[in-house]
């Protein structure tokens, strides 16, 4: 497998689960799709294990880091700001998709069947705000509550921050741990071929088209919503604000991309992100430690801005509850702000119930698109990820922090060894 590159390996991957999918679909193949089932499970909880330690860590460490880092608020601001300006864009463009296709119009379901579905206190605003702050911080690393944790590792890195040379000890110890969980989750996703193939087979076993047929225009209206982001928003954001090529960017980024596609987990994603924005797309790696691990716990601009925009039109429609312009700049407001709940973790419910309890829209909604969510989640998770390499390419570009001659050399193979870096070159904290 070493002859083939690790793109191609995912993609081989992906090829072959499609084919094994279908076989156990159509020939009615009980133990590969149970096969199918268990490989991806397994891949998935692995790359889940390594989750709690690593976004600790990676926070911790990425806000410490910011004292090594020159002008490091106005980076931060930047970051931020870009974060929000490409989510408002990103809602934008949903909310107007969904008015032209109406994803919600003539569709047939059985929306009592739906109530049955729990939502009880999953995402309204206090719930996520009073969420923030854990009440026990063993219960948020066992319960993997992954906003908790972000914040646990915000409060320490700032914290070391101010104490300073005191604080050495514990940082390094953090780093420590930060390259060991990142050496073992490498491993994992070198194994991303195989749980590509079981994640893909158990999806087109399990699901099939019969299931996408009622919310095949909802389907297709998320889709679409990404690629617009993914096709034109981004490039348009590169080769005017970044002034480096769009092409040459998703070359370098695609291994990414297509890990975030098939893993559906921008934390689980994260180790292979970092790498990639260091080696390929030439961002510093100070700057990198901070923005990649902030953005793959709070930029989220395909679950949190394409999705829940559309799905909120889509109930609304189904519900038959009229929507105005105020309606749809709330959803644009919750869409921008409210990107941290999703906290990189698989799926988009708790954003999808913030949206619709926010606009009093009825909660069962949620209920008639959970299963076909495994589905959307692919494409949400790559244009996440893609976000969050897009926005430290265009800082660093605008701050003399993009190596142009690593941007547009021919990329380099992502193995498990790092490159050496040149003599007096500083070593990234966490790459």
């Amino acid at each position: 497998m070493k002859r083939f590159s690790f793109s191609l390996q995912l993609l081989l991957g992906l090829v072959l689960g499609v084919a094994l999918g279908f076989a156990a679909k159509i020939w009615d193949v009980a133990w590969l799709a149970e096969t199918l089932t268990k490989v991806g499970q397994i891949f998935v909880q692995l790359l889940k294990l390594a989750v709690p330690p690593l976004v600790f860590t990676a926070v911790l460490v990425s806000v410490a880091n910011l004292r090594n880092v020159n002008g490091a608020a106005r980076l931060a601001t930047k970051t931020l700001l870009w974060f929000l300006a490409t989510a408002a864009v990103a809602v934008g463009f949903a909310i107007a998709l969904g008015l032209v296709i109406n994803p919600g119009q003539g569709v047939t379901l059985d929306t009592g069947a739906a109530k049955a579905v729990d939502t009880e206190g999953a995402g309204t605003w206090l719930d996520f705000v009073t969420g923030i702050l854990p009440t026990n911080v063993v219960t948020a690393f066992s319960e993997m509550n992954v906003l908790q944790i972000v914040f646990l590792g915000a409060v320490l890195g700032a914290a070391a921050l101010a104490v300073g040379e005191k604080a050495e000890p514990f940082l390094a110890l953090s780093r420590s741990v930060l390259e060991l969980v990142q050496k073992a989750l490498w491993w994992v996703i070198r194994l991303a071929p195989i749980g590509t193939a079981g994640l893909i087979g158990k999806a087109v076993s399990t699901y099939g088209w019969e299931l996408l047929a009622p919310l095949a225009k909802f389907s297709v209206a998320v889709y679409a919503g990404c690629f617009i982001v993914l096709l034109a928003v981004y490039p348009v954001l590169l080769s005017v604000w970044g002034k480096v090529n769009p092409l040459t960017f998703y070359r370098n980024a695609w291994p990414a991309i297509e890990l975030a596609f098939v893993s559906r987990s921008s934390v689980g994603t994260l180790p292979l992100t970092q790498r990639v924005t260091i080696e390929r797309n030439g961002v510093d790696a100070d700057y990198a430690s901070f923005a990649v691990p902030f953005g793959a716990t709070t930029k989220m601009d395909g679950c949190a801005s394409v999705y829940p925009a559309l799905a909120a039109i889509f109930v609304a429609q189904v519900f038959n509850v009229p929507l105005g312009v105020g309606e749809y700049l709330l959803i644009a407001f919750v869409s921008v702000v409210g990107s941290a709940a999703t906290a990189g973790l698989t799926g988009a419910t708790v954003m999808l119930t913030l949206t619709l309890s926010t606009l009093g829209l009825p909660l069962e909604g949620v209920g008639l698109l959970l299963a076909i969510d495994p589905i959307l989640d692919m494409i949400r998770t790559a244009t996440n990820v893609t976000g969050q390499m897009v926005v430290p390419v265009l800082v660093a570009r605008s701050e003399g922090r993009l190596d142009e001659a690593v941007f547009n050399a021919a990329p380099q193979e992502l193995d498990a060894r790092r490159p050496e870096r040149p003599a007096g070159a500083p070593e990234p904290a966490a790459a």
